[in-house]
């Protein structure tokens, strides 16, 4: 059951675990020592971290705090994401807004 360690977003560290389920380094420790998620270890920056794998985090969600907590938690990582990538879109109609200012104003001094 590879699958799951190659597949895109498949895997996430137990930090992000954490974040996204709101769920305490206790629990994810329990449920690594006592066999129910599978992990792997990595470094980052020379700082140990786990990798889970998504389905079994998810699944123990749900058992422990229900489907309406998981789809609940899933939403609002939805929308942070989508707040995130407004704010970097405005962003960057204010530079090109800029910008072709400037052009508009050089072709103006040109004559055309």
């Amino acid at each position: 059951m590879d699958s799951g360690w190659t597949a895109k977003s498949g895997t996430f560290s137990h930090q992000n675990a954490m974040k996204e389920f709101g769920l305490t380094e206790e629990e994810i420790y329990h449920n690594i020592n006592n066999g129910r998620f599978d992990y792997r270890q990595n470094w980052a920056h020379g700082n140990p971290y786990f990798r889970l794998l998504r389905s079994q985090v998810e699944a123990y969600v749900i058992e422990k705090y229900g489907e309406d907590r998981l789809v609940m938690k899933k939403n609002e990582k939805e929308l942070k994401t989508i707040n995130s990538e407004l704010r970097k879109l405005k962003k960057r109609e204010k530079e090109l807004t800029a910008r072709k200012e400037e052009l508009t104003a050089m072709l103006k001094k040109c004559g055309k």
